[in-house]
């Protein structure tokens, strides 16, 4: 037996048992996989989310401490300059460039007046222009301001957006006040947005972890500033948007704004893939199925070999059952043993004995029915020999009635005939006795016809190949092309189908009754019909009605009652419809013509 065999599970009891154990193990496995996998999942995406806010709100308050500071700088900027002697245009540029040279990423630094007109800046951008309608002017009279700006374009150094958007600051400003509190003017400074994202970045990579994150940075109004290529001018409205389905863990922090006032209101949220995050939690799930697997696997194997060694008498019982079938032992032997498989070995044991003795007597009745079967062989055979000699004295008597129906006749009138030329030869003129003489060729010519006719009959058998009603159809041609006489055939019903004994009776009758017609009736036409009697059926058990074979003449008739001697052929007839069991009737009378009727039973 080869290995994959021994596996089959439709051969052999262990392999079904084995393989059902591995596939409920290997289920069980899949479904505490999932579940342990699900239950590690979730808990390490609500950890992951925990951390990334955390995350993002080291790095919101990184970025926070940073602009407060930046603020810090400007304020004190305004209280210097404010408390400055010198405030001409050129004191106050020399200012500004000292702080833009101590903090370079101010882009641009400006002093605008009480009425809002930049009387100095370290660009030429804006210089001497109104900024009452910018933001930070209005805002930045009353207290210190942090926003941010796209209404600014300096002269030098301005970064364009990547997606064609105008140049984005961060807007600082606060107010210069004198001793009293008046107003001076205001303060103001543009932070670098190159700078703001590599302070974001520096931020980010300033966290005390190895994973992979991504910053990302929506304004008050949702669009993201700062954060993957991608994601840039997106409108995002809270983390479930940044996780794009799971494929990430997201922690959103809410940004405070800086200096008490208005503030940025910025969104800052930092997330990681989840591949990475959920790996250990994957990793559970893997080494959850694999283990319960590999214990599945160990189970069915031992649930193999359990199984094998649980049915090794039945398997063996099993061997000697095919060898029994395959004609190599005559009975089983019973396992030893009082259970299940003792009791099924003893039952096939005594079920084989038993068929064996079924067997022989079998064998027995077989031998007998052969010689049963050759002696009914021998005695059927000797009754075909019967009926062959039968067919063959039946085919004589038939061919003796038409040698007396055709030949006979003929040969009779012919002899009549010459007889008659005989007495009155010498009495005759000679062109009545040549008259005589071409009657008595007329009666050798039509019996000689006649003859070879039925001589073609006799080699052909028509009826049986054709079926009466072609049979018939070619007898009533042939009548009419040798006589001159209108013939019409008429065939319907089932009797026009009959092939058998009884076709070749009604075709002799068909015949003899139109040889009638040649010889006496003197007709211009002659009908032959078969069809189906148009009344009751012939029994109640056979609904099939009775059929009719009619030959009808418009001759010169006769007196049915009158003797006819030395006329057989309506005998003849009668004798061939009785052997047929069929209902003969002549209808006729002097110058009526004749009908000759059969009704044949189905």
């Amino acid at each position: 037996m080869s290995f994959t065999s021994a596996l089959d599970p439709r051969r052999h009891l262990a392999a079904a048992i084995g393989w059902s154990m591995l596939v409920v193990v290997a289920l069980a496995s899949l479904v505490a996989a999932e579940l342990a996998s699900a239950e590690a999942e979730r808990a390490a995406r609500a950890s992951g989310a925990r951390l990334m806010a955390q995350f993002a709100s080291q790095v919101d308050h990184g970025l926070r401490l940073t602009l407060d500071s930046r603020l810090s700088v400007v304020e004190a900027t305004a209280a210097q300059l404010a408390r400055a002697a010198d405030k001409s245009g050129d004191a106050l540029r020399a200012q500004l460039d000292a702080v833009q040279a101590e903090f370079p990423e101010f882009a641009w630094l400006g002093v605008a007046d009480a009425y809002g007109k930049v009387v100095s800046s370290t660009d030429d951008a804006l210089h001497g222009e109104s900024v009452t309608q910018r933001a930070w002017f209005s805002a930045g009279r009353a207290a210190p301001y942090l926003g941010v700006a796209h209404d600014f374009t300096p002269r030098q150094g301005a970064i364009p957006m990547p997606n064609g958007a105008p140049a984005r600051f961060v807007a600082l400003a606060a107010p210069m006040r004198r001793a009293d509190g008046g107003l001076v003017g205001v303060v103001a400074a543009y932070l670098s947005w190159d700078w703001i994202e590599r302070l974001q970045t520096g931020l980010l990579g300033a966290l005390d972890t190895n994973r992979q994150l991504e910053l990302i940075v929506a304004d008050r109004d949702g669009v993201v500033m700062v954060g993957p290529k991608q994601w840039l001018g997106r409108t995002v409205h809270g983390a479930d948007d940044l996780a794009e389905g799971g494929a990430f863990i997201v922690g959103l922090h809410e940004a405070k704004h800086a200096g008490g006032q208005q503030g940025l209101g910025w969104r800052v949220a930092v997330r990681q893939a989840a591949d990475a995050a959920l790996g250990q939690a994957w990793a559970v799930r893997r080494t959850v199925f694999a283990t319960v697997l590999l214990a599945g696997l160990l189970a069915a194997l031992s649930a193999f070999a359990l199984t094998q060694w649980l049915t090794r008498r039945l398997a063996a019982l099993a061997s000697e059952a095919v060898a029994v079938r395959l004609g190599r032992r005559d009975g089983l032997s019973v396992p030893p043993g009082q259970d299940e498989v003792s009791r099924i070995g003893a039952t096939i044991a005594a079920l084989v004995e038993h068929l064996q003795r079924e067997k022989a007597a079998l064998a027995q009745l077989n031998a007998e029915l052969d010689a049963r079967v050759a002696e009914r062989t021998a005695r059927i055979e000797r009754m075909a020999e019967e009926a062959r000699h039968a067919a063959v004295t039946r085919e004589r008597l038939r061919m003796a009635r038409d040698l007396h129906d055709t030949l006979a006749h003929s040969l009779m009138a012919l002899l009549t005939q010459l007889r008659l030329l005989r007495k009155l030869k010498g009495k005759l003129a000679a062109d009545e006795f040549d008259a005589e003489l071409a009657r008595a060729e007329q009666v050798a010519a039509s019996g000689l016809g006649e003859a070879r006719a039925a001589i073609t009959q006799l080699r052909h058998g028509t009826v049986r190949e054709q079926g009466l009603g072609a049979a018939l159809r070619e007898l009533v041609s042939r009548f009419g092309e040798r006589t001159g006489v209108a013939a019409t055939l008429r065939a319907r019903g089932w009797a026009a189908d009959l092939a058998d004994a009884r076709a070749e009776t009604l075709y002799r009758i068909v015949e003899e009754a139109l040889r009638n017609v040649e010889r006496h009736a003197h007709a211009r036409a002659v009908t032959v019909e078969i069809d189906d009697e148009p009344t009751a059926p012939a029994s109640s058990a056979d609904p099939t009605p009775r059929a009719r074979v009619v030959v009808r003449d418009d001759g010169v008739g006769f007196d049915t009652a009158a003797p006819r001697p030395g006329h057989y052929g309506l005998l003849g007839i009668r004798e061939q419809a009785e052997l047929i069991g069929a209902n003969l009737q002549v209808h006729s009378a002097p110058g009526r013509g004749t009908e000759v009727r059969l009704l044949i039973a189905p």
